[in-house]
């Protein structure tokens, strides 16, 4: 059985006796154990990033995107490993995970944009002979916290930038699927990246506190649930740390009267289903306007999810692995059960799922409900598994009210073809991340990623220019060289033009 150890200052180091056992999930077999970092450990990666910080900061940007140049063609070149482990340690099929690379690689490659991103602003002659500009400066060593579901691409939305903009990276991957997110920090040394710059901790609760209570680490980026997201940024926060914290969602697809139902049903079956459901934008509620639509949604929906090709995540041509621990697994075909419990329809039940061969992997069938109400826990909650609930209402108003009603604005979706009724959707709904007849509105690298209310603590978002903002300093100069020859007054008004 492997053991998976930490990357500090460019070197594969162990740490103590505490280990945790990694799966496959569509085994459920251990495969390796994973060193969890006590706090010496993580103050030995602060110490490697600190001490790399000043070389690195006086790094011309065009360098550092020169390094991300060769690590993009890395992770092309190496795709099929990169993909072949996240399913083995997470579930997902081969398809899923080389499409969340992806996505991730296009962060590297706004990253790669460095000199053009880290550009100030100028102006000449502000005053009489007097200059003025301003320059984004790194904060120094930073640190991202993040999930089991994307082990590559949200750790992609953090580190590339934060190294471009200057600043040394200290990552502390989830425990369930480390492996691909320690090769691809290698393969970013391979790259090029001097030791220390880049540096990555496993671990629990133990990795995470003393990332928040060290001095050292200016800022923590966090992608996961809102109870963690909540706590890293109050903590942070108290400690005069930048955080940004993404937490849960509950995202909603409304369906007008006059959505084009097959496409609409398309999206959906993707959105709720791909990935076994366990996406922070995954679509988990669909609320029809009018029965007519919700009794023909149904009626589509139905056979397509007891048709799901679900299996190990490393075959091919399958749409749904395994959920990724035997532990969520249950929580999951728990929700199932409360849901039932509370009166909602079960038109299509999961909960009995076997898949030959792989008995003790941990499965779980796509199920659906109609007839969902918003006293519902299965409604409330963010049930993070294959489980699409079907809410009626009667109007357009009615179903932006209970989206705007709900504790989180993560994103939402819209079928429609009336132009006015996506137009007021669009302006009036209280979610950060909106899409038009598109299910899942993961905006491209180039802008940036957050809801709104429980979902996002923090004001900046992730990646893209917000990105920027996030892992930057902005300092304004004002410069003045007088004239040997002239000599002014001492001025004791606050100074103006």
């Amino acid at each position: 059985m492997s053991t998976i150890q930490h990357l500090i200052n460019g070197d594969l180091v162990t740490s103590g006796d505490r280990t945790a056992e990694v799966f496959n999930p569509s085994t459920g077999a251990a495969t390796g154990r994973v060193q969890l970092a006590d706090t010496a450990t993580v103050q030995r990666a602060i110490d490697a990033a600190k001490a790399a910080f000043p070389a690195w900061r006086r790094t011309p940007a065009a360098k550092r995107a020169q390094v991300m140049f060769r690590f993009k063609q890395l992770l092309e070149q190496n795709e099929d490993k990169i993909a072949q482990l996240i399913s083995e340690e997470h579930g997902k099929t081969l398809e899923d995970a080389a499409g969340e690379l992806k996505r991730g690689i296009e962060n590297v490659e706004f990253a790669c944009a460095a000199p053009e991103i880290l550009k100030g602003e100028y102006s000449r002659n502000v005053g009489p002979n007097i200059d003025g500009w301003s320059d984004f400066q790194p904060l120094g060593v930073v640190a991202g916290i993040t999930p089991f579901n994307f082990p590559a691409m949200v750790p992609l939305w953090m580190y590339p930038l934060a190294i471009v903009c200057g600043n040394c990276f200290i990552l502390k991957p989830s425990e369930r699927d480390p492996s691909s997110t320690l090769y691809i920090a290698q393969l970013l040394q391979e790259a090029g990246l001097p030791p220390g710059v880049m540096n990555v901790v496993h671990g629990d609760k133990v990795a995470v506190d003393a990332l928040i209570e060290a001095p050292e680490v200016k800022a923590i980026s966090f992608v996961g649930s809102t109870p963690i997201a909540e706590y890293i940024y109050k903590e942070g926060a108290a400690r005069g740390k930048r955080v940004q914290a993404l937490g849960g969602a509950k995202n909603h697809a409304v369906l007008m009267p006059d959505a084009d139902l097959d496409n609409a049903v398309s999206a959906l079956m993707g959105a709720a289903y791909g990935s076994c459901g366990e996406r922070c934008m995954a679509i988990s509620v669909a609320v029809c306007v009018g029965d007519q639509i919700a009794d023909a949604l149904v009626a589509r929906l139905t056979p397509q999810i007891k048709a799901l090709k679900i299996g190990a995540g490393t075959s091919c041509g399958l749409d749904m692995g395994p959920l990724v621990t035997a532990q969520h697994r249950d929580k999951v075909r728990g929700y199932v059960d409360d849901g039932v419990q509370a009166g909602a329809q079960l038109v299509v039940d999961g909960r009995g799922l076997s898949v030959s061969g792989h008995e003790e992997g941990f499965f779980l069938g796509g199920c659906l409900f109609d007839r969902v109400t918003p006293q519902m826990r299965i409604y409330k909650e963010e049930i993070f598994g294959p489980v699409l609930c079907i809410v009626r209402v009667d109007s357009l108003e009615e179903a932006m009210q209970l989206i705007n009603d709900h504790e989180y604005g993560n994103g939402t979706c819209i079928f429609t073809r009336d132009g006015e009724a996506a137009r007021l959707f669009c302006d009036e709904i209280e979610v950060g991340m909106v899409g038009v007849n598109v299910p899942l509105p993961v905006p491209v690298a180039y802008h940036s990623f957050g809801g709104w209310k429980r979902s996002l603590f923090g004001d900046l978002h992730a990646y893209g220019p917000d990105g920027v903002r996030f892992y930057t300093r902005r300092k304004a100069i004002t410069q003045r060289w007088p004239q040997r020859a002239s000599h002014e007054a001492s001025q004791f008004a606050f100074p103006s033009l």
